[in-house]
């Protein structure tokens, strides 16, 4: 499962939906979001304190994994928790309070009723708002950079060289307004960043100046990167959200082209960024039940990762496959008499990887729900590109069925086999080797890197074991690979109880992360870079959960101690070291601070480097800016 930046769960706090499908064309886009009392309704509600201890602090002030603590929910806008709780993540508990005791909670956790919330500042829109350059320009396109998923920007499109980059400084910075999370990662296309904020809105901004050329806002929050490119004549841009829509826009105005909604499970959602190719769109599909099978009401699971391929000019389906072809079936009733079902899981979190040569999309899944444990979980499955048939698949970690129960204060619906929890959030890199063999190299949760061939049905060519790995540690959320090396971000994060004053648990700053240099030809170490350390900084961790990317001889990677890196790759020296943890003025005049770096990592294009900064999901350094780096900041 995975929750490191919601899973990015934001497992209390993010909004699922319930939106029907749906294909609409050329019509402007509506949001509504339902926080709480009819209005003229009278209600004599509890105290908020003794609603959040009664029902909710069991979870949220005992420190378990993927569940974020009071400490985290008091950074959010009380309208997002009572979104949660009547629509989103904890919808099932949330049933059983009233709309007043939903808003008396809210408020109890963040000190602000529903509707203190201050307006943001009006947005700095640019002066023009031409078309974006052409698509030969220097990019990063949506999560990966490349249909292989490398996050490698190769040569003069970087617009960098290995001297630049000890020079990067702030160009401009572009604060989120409402919630303290920035952590989705950005797409550079056509001299514009596009970008999405926690709450659902989309922007595309200038990369030089950061003003904005329009705004789109989505149903409900927004996980993905955004993917650009020609489509049906239009140059568009896809993305999709938590409730299980993808949406595609017009890259110039921002106008809604068509909505789909992919999947009728109540609480799946899109996580991973959909790849465009070919005039498709292929579209990942996970879920948030392994948060809601932790009730033993629940009837846990039925719900099963798939990969939707979608024509990208109209958003019609053009074939969808189940990555366990097996539906799920009653298999036990638990000892509340509630009905259990599986197989079920699988989730694919991350964006697909595209080989045009042997026309193959390659995905990781995540783990099992419940019982029995899927063949087809924690692993990488090849479907193929024109019919979505399953070619092959290789199991990474057999039996690794796992839901929130396991480990939590009512264990009724953990699977017997309880975890590990182990899978994958990251999504294989297809590289070529110097010998000219093929091969398709991931990190997962249980800190182990793999190579696999994919033209011998994923046979392992080697396994490397970097940490201890974990719910919560490993590689989280994807690694970057040059034409030598895969170059690999440790989370490991761990945790300790805080004083008894204070509910919940904080980082353990000693322990976690690190950067990993290995060889793609045979999984050995060539250089580690050891973590700095937190030096002595509040709910800080070393833990490297984000996404590294490479360019100009040097890795970026992001750490949870908010600083980002550069390595150099011969190395692993750190050459340059930003520490974004702090206030910045923004050019469209929104409060602003940096924080962790989790789930989301740089985006690197036309000598700039750009990255969201403040998550603090696991108790970690909240904020909400999304920073633009260029050499000597010009």
């Amino acid at each position: 499962m995975r929750y490191t930046g919601v899973v990015f769960g934001f497992v209390l706090m993010v909004a699922s939906g319930y939106a029907q499908p749906e294909v609409k064309a050329g019509v402007p886009n509506a949001r509504s979001v339902r926080v709480g009392v009819e209005a003229g309704v009278q209600e004599r509600v509890e105290d908020g304190g003794a609603l959040y201890a009664r029902n909710c602090a069991r979870c949220h002030d005992l420190g378990l994994p993927r569940t974020p603590t009071r400490h985290v929910l008091s950074g959010l806008a009380p309208e997002r928790i009572v979104a949660a709780l009547e629509s989103g993540t904890m919808r099932t508990q949330g049933a059983e309070r009233t709309p007043g005791e939903r808003r008396a909670i809210a408020a109890f956790l963040t000190g602000k009723a529903v509707g203190d919330t201050p307006a943001p500042p009006p947005l700095r829109m640019c002066a023009t708002s031409a078309a974006p350059a052409a698509t030969n320009a220097p990019q990063w396109k949506g999560w990966g950079l490349s249909l292989a998923n490398d996050r490698f920007q190769r040569g003069a499109a970087a617009g960098l060289t290995p001297n630049d980059v000890p020079r990067l400084k702030v160009k401009w910075a572009f604060g989120f307004a409402g919630d303290a999370s920035a952590a989705v990662q950005p797409s550079i296309v056509g001299g514009r960043v596009f970008v999405a904020s926690v709450p659902g809105r989309i922007y595309a901004l200038d990369l030089r100046e950061g003003c904005a050329v329009w705004t789109f806002d989505a149903d409900i929050m927004v996980r993905t990167a955004v993917d650009v490119g020609d489509a049906g004549g239009t140059r568009a841009a896809f993305f999709g959200d938590v409730a299980g829509n993808v949406y595609s826009v017009d890259a110039n105005t921002g106008r809604l082209r068509w909505k789909h909604h992919v999947d009728d499970h109540p609480i799946a959602r899109v996580t991973g960024t959909p790849k465009l190719y070919a005039g498709r769109l292929y579209v990942p599909v996970s879920s948030i039940e392994e948060v809601a099978g932790a009730d033993p009401k629940y009837p846990c699971c039925t719900f099963r990762g798939s990969v939707v391929a979608l024509d990208a000019a109209t958003g019609a389906v053009v074939w969808k496959t189940y990555v366990i072809p097996e539906a799920p079936k009653p298999t036990r009733t638990n000892k509340v008499g509630t009905q259990l079902f599986g197989p079920s899981g699988a989730a694919v979190w991350s964006s697909p990887t595209i080989d045009e040569n042997t026309s193959t999309i390659y995905v990781a899944t995540g783990d099992s729900y419940s019982d029995p444990p899927a063949e087809t979980s924690d692993a990488i499955v090849a479907l193929d590109l024109k019919t979505g048939g399953i070619k092959w698949s290789q199991q990474m970690t057999a039996g690794d069925a796992f839901n929130l129960a396991c480990g939590g204060p009512d264990p009724t619906n953990c699977p017997d086999a309880k975890g590990p929890d182990v899978d994958f959030g990251s999504p294989p890199i297809l590289v070529t080797l110097a010998s000219g063999k093929r091969a398709l190299v991931i990190g997962q949760k249980s800190a182990v890197v793999h190579a696999l061939d994919p033209d011998d049905k994923g046979k392992v060519l080697w396994s490397t074991r970097i940490g201890r790995g974990g719910a919560l540690g490993g590689v989280e959320w994807g690694s970057a690979a040059d034409t030598e090396r895969i170059y690999v971000p440790l989370s490991d994060i761990a945790f300790r109880q805080r004083g008894l004053d204070i509910a919940g648990m904080t980082p353990n700053p000693d322990v976690g992360g690190g950067l990993f240099a290995l060889q793609l030809a045979d999984g050995k170490e060539a250089w580690h870079a050891a973590p700095p350390g937190c030096n002595g900084r509040p709910n800080c961790s070393p833990a490297q959960s984000a996404p590294a990317s490479v360019a100009a001889g040097v890795v970026f990677s992001g750490s949870v101690d908010g600083h980002l890196r550069a390595y150099s790759t011969k190395d692993g020296r750190i050459v340059w070291d930003f520490d974004t943890a702090k206030e910045y003025t923004t050019v469209n005049g929104v409060k602003a601070r940096g924080g962790s770096i989790d789930v989301g990592g740089p985006a690197i294009a036309g000598g700039m480097v750009v990255t969201t900064s403040g998550y603090a999901q696991w108790g970690g350094l909240g904020g909400n800016v999304l920073l633009a780096f260029s050499v000597d900041g010009k």
